[in-house]
């Protein structure tokens, strides 16, 4: 399956397209798409949305996943942030995409096996899954590739038959 990961924001929304059957991963494509904070939100909004059709557009995700909602102490920031994540969520919606929606620590936990795991750690799991040969600068763009590689994982626990049921069938 390929699966598009976006880490929402508004100047730096990062982004990572990865195929994986849930166990192994190889990287398509990452990025961010910045926008310049002195812009007005709605044309930064725009761009962002622009950007992410034209990710969607060349890479032909199957699925998408991205951070679920979290709580901010800076009510301003987290509507901002709501406002940037709704266009990522319009754009997988418009592509037909099924989304699947991750707190941190979920993505944290599935690539690192630690949810409470730092920025640099995130960053060192996802250069040794993917076996790159150079590590993958943005923050953001990391991000994206773990929420991505979290859905692939919970993807393949989803679609495995439940063994708990099987047995007691057997047992009757």
């Amino acid at each position: 399956m390929r699966v598009l990961g976006i880490d929402c924001g508004t100047e730096r929304t990062g982004y990572g397209v990865i195929d994986s059957d849930g166990r192994d991963h190889r990287l398509v494509s990452s990025g961010v798409i910045r926008t310049d904070p002195k812009t007005p939100l709605f044309q930064r909004l725009n761009q962002i949305g622009s950007g992410l059709r034209r990710v969607i557009a060349d890479t032909g995700p199957d699925q998408a996943a991205v951070e679920g909602v979290f709580h901010a102490l800076n009510v301003k920031s987290a509507l901002t942030l709501a406002h940037a994540r709704g266009v990522a969520l319009f754009c997988i919606a418009e592509a037909g995409l099924p989304l699947g929606e991750y707190s941190p620590l979920e993505i944290k936990n599935s690539v690192v096996g630690y949810g409470r795991a730092e920025k640099r750690q995130v960053q060192y799991m996802i250069h040794s899954l993917l076996h790159l040969n150079e590590t993958i600068s943005s923050e953001d763009a990391c991000d994206a590739i773990a929420a991505a590689i979290c859905h692939a994982t919970h993807a393949v626990h989803r679609n495995q038959p439940d063994t708990r049921n099987q047995l007691e069938v057997a047992r009757r």
